[in-house]
Order: structure tokens, then sequence, then C-alpha cells
């Protein structure tokens, strides 16, 4: 259990180290629930209800304190995406802070066609707000529009985005943003880019000296070339030490 982020990508490594499993004559199954906040995840490690649970924020002190380890999976840039109806690609960091700020209104005026802009955004405490605030220029003291739609996941950020021409709403980087909405560069850099300025770090958590052998099993496995690769092709960038 916990953050949303990067929920599709686990699913596939879950699904993955099944596969590897079953070649081997053994069984494994790894239940990957819907989200429940990164806080929902650590509380549920911590009370004894889950084995392992998902973040998407670094732990407090008083978390860590009380014995929860922490391994980062997996760097998921904090993409921009909008509605296919908008024929703009490319932001500047500029630009990009006009429209969540609503300074700037209409598609017209970073250079596309004439449409009314429909911002949707997260709630304060979503990961990937705070990501954007800590590292996205012009965003640390940004004050966000009212005029905006506020999404509690980012499945309904999306799908508010692929419901409403002239939308534009942010969130991890997901298989789940292909189908009905298009990712934008900022400053002519693609999300992967090295030098694409916000990312979330998505970790696993655990109880320390509490780990089972099967856990710990799975943890190893998500190093391996295999894991990697599924990381890969999900959009996100497998942590590097």
């Amino acid at each position: 259990p916990g953050t949303g982020d990067g929920i599709e990508i686990l699913r596939a490594l879950a699904a993955a180290y099944a596969e590897s499993q079953s070649a081997a004559g053994a069984e494994a199954n790894i239940d990957i629930p819907a989200s429940t906040g990164s806080g929902g995840g650590i509380a549920a490690v911590a009370d004894g209800r889950a084995v392992l649970g998902r973040v998407a924020r670094p732990l407090t002190a008083s978390e860590a304190g009380a014995g929860i380890a922490i391994v980062p999976l997996m760097r998921i840039p904090a993409v921009v995406f909008v509605h296919p109806s908008v024929d703009v690609r490319n932001l500047t960091y500029a630009q990009l802070s006009g429209i969540y700020s609503g300074a700037i209104t209409n598609w017209r005026e970073v250079g596309g066609r004439d449409m009314r802009i429909r911002v949707v955004r997260r709630e304060n405490e979503d990961s990937t707000l705070k990501v954007l605030r800590a590292s996205m220029p012009g965003w640390q003291d940004l004050t966000l529009t009212p005029r905006s739609k506020i999404a509690v996941s980012t499945q309904e950020a999306v799908q508010a985005v692929e419901e409403n021409e002239g939308a534009i709403g942010f969130g991890p980087s997901s298989s789940a943003l292909h189908g009905g909405t298009a990712v934008v560069q900022l400053e002519g850099m693609d999300p992967l880019s090295a030098s694409y300025p916000s990312a979330v770090t998505v970790s696993l958590i655990f109880k320390q000296n509490a780990l089972p052998v099967e856990a710990d099993a799975f943890l190893k496995f998500l190093t391996s070339p295999t894991a990697r690769a599924v990381i890969s092709r999900g959009g996100a960038l497998p942590w590097v030490n």
C-alpha cells in the first residue's frame, strides 16, 4: 500500500517477478493495492498490516526513528500534460507558472490557437506539487489560480485533462498519459532528459529487522536488469546509488 505514483510500474514489476519465480518452479503473489497516499503506506507498515509500503517522499525523523527503513526504487519525472486539442507541445518555465497563477488564460498567449486554458491541479499535500514547488523555477511561492479543478489522485488528474478541451495538468510520468493526453516539454527538454528539473522519487519501505525472506527476495529482484528494463519502459528512471 501507499502512494499512487508509479503504481502501474510497480504492478508491472510484481508481474515480472511472479513470472521469474514461475519459470524457476516457485510461486509468488505480490499485491499492489490502490493508492492510500504515502502516509497510508507508512501507517500500514508501522502497525504491521503490510510487509512493504510505497512512498513518494522522504521519511520524517520520527518515522525513521520508529524503525522504518527506506529503499529508493525509481525517479519518476513530474510531467505536464495537455488535452490533445491543445497544439502547444513546449512551454517555458515562465509560461507554465503564468498558466498556473492565472495570468495566462488562453493558449494563443503561448503560441497556440484561440482556446481557453482549463487548469487542473493537485491538492496542496500532493507529492508531485511539492516536488514542483521545490524544483521548478518560479513555483516556490507561486499562488495557484482559484479558477482550477483540484484532482485528489493522479488518475483523477489524467481523467480531468482527457475529458476537457484546452485542459492542462501535472503528475508523475505514467503509461496512463499515453492514451488521451500529450506530454509537454519544458524549455525544450524531454521529461527523461538528465537536465529536466523535477522528478518524484518512489521508494519502498519496511520495518527494520522484520523483513520476511520472500519480501527480501523481491527487493533484490528490483535491482536486476529485468526490473530496470520494466521501470524504463514505464517512463521512469531506475534509481542509481
